[in-house]
């Protein structure tokens, strides 16, 4: 945790008043128990079209590292470095000003005031030094009645305050969530979004809603990204919860419009250099916003080498805009994959476990065929070497190793893999949807074998396991998103909903995407009517499954 009490107040604000306010516009859907992926949203919004973040947005923020002791000292001296020392040139173009710049009420007309002893020049001062070093000077604001740290916020005053951004220079807002008065996201966001507009200036909308109200299956119409998470902090628990939240939402990102799992920690807190590799390789492989939250300016060599590091930022902004899907996760060693432009492969192979461990795959489980051997260049050595087909590291705990895998030809996607029963080996009876059901929560159990629609599941090339077909089809869905063992496992409109990832592996167990936990015969009983559930993965044979 970094400068003590502001920072606390900050979390606390988010997590406990703010949020529980942002929540009352869904209560309705959580009362009667229904999945947060909401039915019929099955399909992302059109993109924005304002013409910004064809690729992930790159840049600095100040929260992370500074908590409220934002000025425009730190924002310039910031800038000053990130131009001098090789980030800027790496591609980091965005200098964003987080909370508490302004004072505690708005002036006669209305207007929102920077704090003169904070920014003696005011924002467009600070603007005008940014926009001489060649980059672009971003603000943060609420879609609320205040802050997360008490100052006015924008709800009802959006015009007004859209029309100071423009007229300070600013290019990029971020819109936070709290103390929103339960009035629904999507429509305090769209306001904004439509005052922004109407400025005539171009400025990238960064939507702060903490991935609330299925944000991603509305957010490409309204921001150029959206938060899909809480808000994360300097551990690897953190990093690791908000990655399992983020990476199945790949259907719902490209250019213009990114999936935001939230800043990057790279030179903070308890993270070991290993770790904050891994952060800038997943969030690399899940086209995220690059956005650096250290104390740029005094970073040691080793963080700076994290955030320059061309070959993977490369991976983040390529032109295809193609977020990475996971190829398979089997007791916390992920394969994912992300399609590039030119016909390569990004390949991550993650270590989530506390120990050292081999992690392999195939070229052709990455979506690449047709040579004789492909290329791999590992992208934090730069050594290249050449393959017939597998690919595997030895990889260290909490470690990643990223290869670009050249060579043959490719898909946009990993191939499915397939359908059919999912059989219970301990059991041996099949997962089976009750009375064959196409109602929305029914949860699933295993039932002896039959060849029915109600036990056929397919596997979708986003990851979902589907029943049914047609206007029928549901998914496999881990209830209201929970991530704990014992979360029930039921069927669900298919949503695209991070719940509804699951990873089909070869050591025969099921995986929540989003949780990391196993899908798993309730009790280990071998019963007709047996229920499934979520639980932590330990080997028994009531989580071996086989699809086909």
């Amino acid at each position: 945790m970094v400068n003590g009490r502001t920072n606390v107040g900050r979390r606390l604000a988010r997590s406990r008043l703010g949020r529980l306010l942002a929540l009352t516009s869904s209560a309705l859907l959580l009362a009667a128990g229904a999945s947060l992926a909401a039915p019929g949203a099955a399909q992302p919004a059109a993109a924005l079209g304002n013409g910004l973040a064809p690729t992930p947005q790159m840049g600095f923020n100040d929260w992370n590292a500074y908590g409220c002791n934002v000025s425009e000292s730190l924002i310039k001296s910031t800038a000053l470095a990130m131009h001098n020392n090789g980030m800027q040139a790496a591609g980091y173009n965005y200098v964003n000003i987080d909370d508490c710049w302004m004072t505690h009420t708005r002036d006669s007309s209305g207007r929102l005031v920077p704090d003169p002893s904070k920014f003696p020049d005011g924002i467009k001062g600070t603007a005008d030094y940014v926009h001489s070093l060649g980059l672009k000077l971003g603000i943060y604001e609420d879609a609320g009645t205040a802050t997360c740290a008490g100052y006015p916020g924008s709800l009802g005053h959006e015009t007004t305050d859209a029309a100071s951004f423009a007229s300070w220079g600013v290019d990029y807002l971020k819109y936070d969530n709290c103390n929103n008065n339960g009035v629904p996201g999507q429509t305090r966001y769209t306001t904004m979004r439509d005052a922004l507009a109407a400025t005539g200036r171009p400025i990238l909308y960064s939507l702060c809603n903490w991935g609330q109200e299925n944000v991603w299956t509305w957010g490409a119409g309204v921001g150029n990204s959206w938060r899909t998470t809480g808000d994360i902090n300097a551990s690897y628990s953190s990093m690791l919860s908000i990655f399992h939240s983020n990476v199945g939402l790949a259907a719902y990102a490209g250019p213009g419009h990114w999936n935001d799992p939230d800043m990057l920690e790279v030179g903070n807190g308890s993270l070991t250099d290993t770790e904050a590799r891994t952060e800038f390789s997943l969030w690399s492989e899940m086209a995220a916003p690059l956005i650096a939250g250290t104390n740029i300016a005094s970073a040691s060599s080793s963080t700076l080498s994290i955030y320059t590091n061309s070959r993977v930022i490369a991976v983040d902004q390529d032109s295809l805009g193609k977020q990475g899907t996971m190829v398979s996760s089997a007791g916390g060693l992920d394969v994912m994959a992300k399609p590039l432009s030119n016909g390569d492969v990004s390949v991550a192979l993650f270590n989530e476990s506390g120990s050292t461990a081999t992690i392999s795959t195939t070229a052709a489980a990455v979506g690449k065929s047709g040579a004789s051997s492909y290329t791999l260049t590992d992208l934090w050595s730069g050594a290249t070497s050449t393959t017939a087909g597998a690919i595997s590291a030895s990889v260290p705990a909490h470690g990643t190793v990223m290869y670009r895998v050249a060579g043959g030809s490719s898909t946009t996607t990993p191939p499915p893999a397939g359908g059919g029963a999912l059989h219970a080996v301990g059991a041996g009876k099949c997962l089976d949807v009750p009375n064959s059901s196409t109602t929305a929560g029914t949860q699933v159990q295993i039932w002896d074998c039959s060849g029915g629609a109600n036990q056929s599941w397919t596997r979708t090339s986003s990851g979902q396991l589907a029943v049914y077909s047609g206007s029928s089809q549901m998914c496999l869905d881990a209830y209201n998103n929970q991530t704990s063992p014992g979360t029930k496992v039921e069927i669900w409109s298919c949503n695209g909903g991070a719940n509804q990832q699951w990873s089909v592996n070869s050591n025969g167990t099921v995986t929540g995407t989003q949780s990391g936990l196993c899908l798993d015969v309730t009790g280990a009983s071998t019963a007709n009517g047996a229920l499934a559930e979520l639980w932590t993965c330990n080997g028994g044979s009531n989580q071996q499954w086989t699809l086909g």
